[in-house]
């Protein structure tokens, strides 16, 4: 017994240490490409030096702790706890207040299948505080709202990132190669810039899994190559320069600088970016293999990295625009620079995945337009790719670079979005702390005047530099931000006129023996948002051609505010009226992490009727197994049912037990299945606000014009599309 805990303990061991090494090569790359741009970046201002050991050993001072304070600190020791069942990310912490509370902004039905295992969260005593918080988000419609926004502007930020992060990465790895040749043309070094880049993109639809292995051990390699130069620089130049872990230094350091010194604080950040990464990536890793990476190898190593160029700076204060290269040994320089330049492609990578499975997220969740998803592996992590946004990113990625043509102005920029993502997580952690964990307000309020504060003195120094090159993150991310919310609007106001609009059960059906409307062979699987009741463009298509097919299915396809629903329970089968009328209901419920197998969907949603048929009830009552649920609409007993504006009758079908039921089902399998979905057109109605009519009759039409088609996204083949067309007035 010793021995089996033994083994099984040595294997948990082999596993986190297997994940703290794959996940340098995935979580830590822009993170650990930050020395390259940071002093350089700091210094681009109006910061001089006065007195050299004082400017340089404060900016190091507040670098370390700057890293030990958010990445170390923050990141690692507290909000690494907040998961939602493994995963993190902003839609994690989001998540995790919706089912804890009535916070969410989404339609009720996405809490309501939550995994019991889900439930965990929602559990212990409620403090005065955690309910107070719960009653003011219950009863004000606006703070919900608010509270959605602010998630979006995470999330907008987040995809900013993916602009910024290849084109600082690149171009400063590649700003290298003057150090070596001075003369060097600018537009040469912009164009070697630009041709990585678009080599970057266009490998994308192979997948990152194809190169994956690569990843640790180049960001291994680069971390001890800084940490190795940065360690002999200190020996070699000033070892003194350890002093600078005083925070005294910081204190004498703005009591010199003043407002100057305020300034570069723009630059002092980007010391942290990609700290967020930590986060994001939980789901793919563990959080003691991701404390272990950090702590134990990139923390020490980073820490050696500022440490020795700021010794080198010590003795070169004539170097500050290119400390990082200059400050290599002379005989390993370009090996260091092949090194650099590959560490900034996987960082760039890194992000770039990030923003697809961001945009991912906000799709499942219908705060982003439909867009292609191709899934170039199985693995978890570099399986998605999307092309759309893979060029659109390409295409400003370029247009920032021929635009600043400088790291300064997007140094600038990418501080901004950098420490916004971070605000927004502490604002989040605030809610979390008081109704999740459930602790008392004044520890949340310490979390967030504590880290809040020193985001907010960062956010504000970056705030400053607006007019140069700020303005980037804000108007990438307001576009990004209006467009989801926007696309949010439209939907909820589609899905609200479809539920206001459909036809009762008791008003379709009847549990008489007779049945008018004209069966045709074969298996009608319908496509709608409505859960219950007949979905308007049904009740629209029979009303005008009363005949559908011999076994239908009404679909919905749910996405639940859990990160991933059990395989066993994404598939929900009902029945519709007594069973010999062979109407069904199934809802497909999906987390928002869960890849879709929408091209398998048809035969597991018959196999699951099938299956039904087997072992399902088959009363007239409404079923209670978890897997097995009657829709709760079906009418009462009657003779006739008003369908539109016709008047039907039912023809009359002879009961039959489940082995014949599945019998036909199979046999109406074999005459084909059709598939019915909505074409519909949304227009506000004529006595709607301006703004409502600006946000509905043209962005949101086009939007829904130039994004997949709902029967595309659902891989619906058109030999089989029934499309029913509709206008929806809003």
């Amino acid at each position: 017994m010793e021995l089996s805990t033994h083994q099984s303990r040595l294997e948990m061991y082999r596993k986190t240490f297997c994940l703290a090494y794959q996940s340098l090569g995935i979580v830590y790359g822009d993170l650990s490409t930050s020395p390259i741009y940071v002093y350089k970046s700091t210094f681009s201002g109006k910061l001089r030096l006065y007195e050299e050991d004082l400017e340089i050993f404060g900016i190091l001072s507040m670098v370390i702790w700057t890293l030990t304070l958010i990445p170390l600190c923050k990141y690692i020791v507290f909000v690494l706890s907040a998961d939602d069942n493994g995963e993190g990310g902003t839609f994690a912490l989001y998540s995790l207040l919706c089912r804890s509370s009535k916070m969410g902004f989404f339609c009720p039905s996405q809490v309501k299948y939550a995994h019991p295992s889900y439930e965990a969260a929602a559990s212990g005593k409620e403090s005065m505080s955690s309910l107070a918080l719960k009653e003011f988000f219950e009863k004000h419609y606006y703070s919900r709202l608010i509270l959605f926004l602010v998630v979006l502007l995470g999330t907008s930020m987040v995809i900013g990132d993916g602009i910024l992060t290849p084109t600082m990465s690149v171009l400063s790895a590649v700003s290298g190669l003057k150090v070596k040749i001075p003369h060097l043309n600018e537009y040469l070094t912009l164009g070697v810039a630009c041709i990585i880049l678009m080599g970057i993109f266009s490998l994308q639809h192979f997948g990152t899994s194809k190169v994956g292995f690569l990843f640790a051990p180049i960001l291994v390699a680069w971390l001890l190559c800084v940490g190795g130069v940065g360690l002999y620089n200190i020996i070699h130049w000033n070892p003194g320069v350890i002093r600078a872990v005083s925070p005294y230094y910081v204190y004498k350091f703005f009591k010199v600088t003043g407002k100057v010194g305020w300034s570069s604080l723009g630059g002092v950040v980007l010391c942290i970016t990609g700290a967020e990464a930590m986060f994001a990536d939980l789901g793919h890793f563990s959080q003691l293999s991701l404390r272990i990476a950090f702590s134990g190898f990139v923390y020490p190593c980073l820490v050696l990295a500022y440490m020795g160029e700021a010794a080198y700076l010590s003795k070169h204060s004539e170097d500050l625009q290119s400390s990082f290269y200059k400050a290599i040994p002379e005989s390993i320089f370009w090996p260091f620079f092949v090194i650099a330049t590959l560490a900034t492609v996987v960082a760039s990578q890194a992000i770039i995945s990030a923003t697809f499975s961001i945009i991912s997220q906000c799709r499942a969740l219908k705060c982003f337009p439909r867009v292609r998803m191709v899934h170039t592996s199985d693995d978890i992590y570099g399986r998605i790719y999307i092309p759309e946004a893979n060029w659109i990113l390409m295409v400003l990625c370029l247009a920032v670079v021929l635009g600043f043509r400088d790291t300064d102005k997007i140094g600038n920029a990418y501080g901004l979005a950098v420490i916004t993502v971070m605000f927004v997580t502490t604002c989040l952690m605030f809610l979390i702390i008081v109704t999740v964990w459930k602790k008392h307000v004044l520890v949340a309020l310490f979390f967030v005047l504590f880290f809040g504060s020193i985001e907010l003195s960062y956010m504000s120094a970056c705030l400053i530099k607006i007019h140069q090159g700020g303005w980037v993150p804000l108007v990438s991310s307001l576009i990004i931000l209006c467009l989801m919310s926007l696309w949010k609007y439209g939907t909820m106001k589609k899905q609200a006129f479809e539920h206001q609009n459909k036809v009762g059960l008791d008003r379709f059906l009847t549990l008489g023996p007779s049945l008018g409307v004209l069966r045709v062979p074969g298996i009608g699987l319908i496509y709608s948002n409505v859960t219950t009741g007949v979905p308007p463009m049904f009740s629209h298509f029979v009303a005008n051609f009363p005949a559908f097919h011999q076994v239908l299915i009404f679909v919905t396809i749910e996405t639940l505010l859990i990160p991933r629903v059990p395989v066993n329970e994404r598939l929900v089968i009902g029945r519709v009226g007594p069973l010999e009328l062979h109407i069904f209901r199934c809802t497909v419920r999906y987390g928002y992490k869960d890849t879709r197998d929408t091209y398998d969907l048809e035969s597991k949603l018959i196999d699951e009727v099938a299956e039904f048929l087997q072992h399902g009830p088959h009363e007239s009552e409404t079923l209670t197994s978890s897997n097995n649920v009657a829709d709760t609409d079906a009418a009462p007993e009657g003779g006739a049912v008003t369908v539109g504006r016709r008047r039907v009758r039912f023809r009359e079908v002879e009961p039959s037990g489940p082995n014949v039921n599945v019998k036909k089902l199979m046999e109406a399998r074999q005459s084909g299945v059709a598939y019915m979905i909505g074409n519909t057109c949304v227009v506000a109605r004529e006595e709607s606000s301006f703004f409502k009519k600006i946000a509905i009759n043209i962005v949101y039409r086009f939007l829904r014009q130039n994004c997949r088609r709902p029967a595309v996204a659902l891989g619906i083949p058109h030999t089989s599309l029934i499309e029913v067309g509709m206008v929806y007035h809003v």
